[in-house]
C-alpha cells in the first residue's frame, strides 16, 4: 500500500502473542458420557472433524484425558466454560451433568478449576 510502511519486529524481540503463557483445555473422563457425545460436542464447541473428535473421544476413553485446546487464560477458561456447559448426554439416563475439563499450564501441572 502507498503511504504505508510496516516494521517487522527485531530478531530476538518476542511479540506480545508470543509472551502470552498458553495454557492446555483438558477434557476428563467419565463414565455417564457416549462417544456419540464427546464427538458431538467437540465438533459443535470446537469445530473438529469427525475423525479428530473421534480420536478424542477415544483418547479420553483410555487415557482418561485429552487436550482439546491449547491458547491464551481468556480463551481456555471460555473453552473449559463451555464444555461445562454443554449439558448432560441424553442417551444415557444417568447422564446429569456436563463433561469435566480443567485448564493447566503448557509445561506446568497446576490446575484451574471453577
Amino acid at each position: 500500500m502507498q503511504g504505508q510502511t510496516f516494521t517487522l519486529p527485531e530478531a530476538g524481540h518476542e511479540t506480545r502473542e508470543e509472551l502470552e503463557p498458553m495454557f492446555n483445555v483438558v477434557l476428563l473422563d467419565d463414565d455417564d458420557h457416549t462417544y456419540d457425545y464427546v464427538v458431538e460436542m467437540l465438533q459443535r464447541l470446537f469445530l473438529f472433524g469427525e475423525a479428530e473428535a473421534y480420536r478424542h473421544a477415544v483418547e479420553v476413553d483410555t487415557v482418561g484425558r485429552t487436550i482439546v485446546l491449547t491458547c491464551p487464560l481468556r480463551e481456555a477458561e471460555f473453552g473449559r466454560d463451555q464444555i461445562h456447559g454443554f449439558g448432560p448426554d441424553w442417551r444415557m439416563p444417568r447422564s446429569k451433568r456436563s463433561m469435566k475439563a480443567v485448564i493447566e499450564p503448557v509445561g506446568g501441572s497446576e490446575r484451574r478449576e471453577r
